[in-house]
C-alpha cells in the first residue's frame, strides 16, 4: 500500500483518527460531523442545512444524526421562546460531550471538570470523554476500561475513586467493553439512580458493574447449508453435510453396487488363476 499525502497550508479542519475511523458512525454521520466542524467560526448553519448541502438525503440524514447524538457528537435542545414559539438549540463537538458538559457549554459555564488525580491516578480531559480508538493504535480492554472510570469518577461527586479503586475494578469494567457495551452504556449503568449520599462509592460501583453486567454477545448460528438436487438419479432434494452431491440413499446403493463389482471381479480373478494353474498341471 502506497500513501502520498501533502499536507494543506489553509482551508482545512484537523480531524482526529478516532472521528475518522468510528466503528458505530456511518459515512453519513461522519460526513455530517465533518461538514459541521469544517465551517468557519460564526456561520450558523443547522444540521439538516449541512446535510442537504453534503447531498444527504432525509432518511439518511436521520439516521446519521441519531448516530451522532448517541455517541455524544451532538446535543439537542427544544427551548421556549418568546410568544409561546419554541427553538432548537444544537451543539456539535470534535470530542464525545456527556450531557452536563454539553449544558454547561450551552450556558456558557466552565464545563465539569475533575479533581486533581491520586498519584499514579489517569487525568481526564477538562471536556469530553474518552472514546476508544478505531485504528491499529487501539488500547486493551482494562486501559481503556481505566480511562472512563477515570472520567466518571471526575464528573460525578457522589463516584469519586482513587487510583487505587480505578485499577481494581478496571478488569470489571473492561469485561463490560468485551460483551460489546458502548461507553454510554457502561456511564448509564453505574450513574443513573445515584442515590443523594453514597457511602462508599467503590463498593456502590463494583457492586453496579457486577449486577448490571451485560450478557455475552450472543454466538452467531451460521446459516444452513442450502438444499440441492440428488445427482444420484433419484430426483429427490437433499440438504448436503458437506460437498456430496448425491442423497444418503443413493449414496449407499452406489456404494453397495460398487462392493458387488469388487466382489465379482475378485471372484473371476480367482477362478482364472486356478485355471491358470490346472493347465500347468
Amino acid at each position: 500500500m502506497l500513501r502520498h499525502v501533502i499536507a494543506p497550508t489553509r482551508f482545512y479542519t484537523p480531524i482526529s483518527n478516532e472521528i475518522i475511523r468510528h466503528p458505530r458512525l456511518s459515512s453519513d454521520a461522519k460526513c455530517l460531523l465533518l461538514w459541521q466542524l469544517s465551517l468557519p467560526p460564526g456561520v450558523d448553519e443547522s444540521l439538516s442545512e449541512s446535510a442537504r448541502r453534503a447531498g444527504i438525503k432525509k432518511t439518511a440524514f436521520g439516521h446519521a444524526k441519531r448516530e451522532l447524538i448517541a455517541e455524544g457528537y451532538v446535543h439537542e435542545w427544544r427551548l421556549p421562546g418568546p410568544r409561546g414559539r419554541w427553538s432548537t438549540t444544537q451543539l456539535v463537538s470534535n470530542v464525545p460531550l456527556t450531557e452536563a458538559e454539553a449544558l454547561a457549554l450551552r450556558d456558557g459555564d466552565e464545563p465539569p471538570t475533575a479533581t486533581p488525580p491520586a498519584p499514579g491516578q489517569p487525568t481526564d480531559r477538562a471536556v469530553g470523554r474518552p472514546q476508544e480508538n478505531t485504528g491499529e493504535e487501539t488500547p486493551n480492554p482494562p486501559d481503556r476500561a481505566t480511562g472512563v472510570l477515570a472520567t466518571i469518577s471526575g464528573s460525578e461527586r457522589r463516584l469519586r475513586l482513587s487510583g487505587r479503586d480505578i485499577r481494581a475494578l478496571a478488569p470489571l469494567a473492561a469485561e463490560w467493553f468485551s460483551r460489546g457495551a458502548t461507553v454510554a452504556e457502561l456511564r448509564e449503568a453505574l450513574t443513573s439512580g445515584l442515590p443523594d449520599v453514597v457511602r462508599s462509592p467503590a463498593a456502590l460501583t463494583r457492586d453496579r458493574l457486577t449486577r448490571k453486567m451485560p450478557d455475552p454477545a450472543p454466538i452467531p448460528v451460521p446459516p444452513p447449508v442450502p438444499l440441492r438436487s440428488c445427482e444420484g438419479g433419484c430426483g429427490r432434494v437433499f440438504r448436503p453435510v458437506a460437498d456430496e452431491a448425491a442423497c444418503r440413499d443413493c449414496r449407499t446403493q452406489k456404494a453397495s453396487a460398487d462392493a458387488s463389482g469388487a466382489v465379482a471381479a475378485t471372484r473371476r480373478g480367482m477362478a482364472a488363476i486356478r485355471d491358470i494353474l490346472a493347465a500347468q498341471t
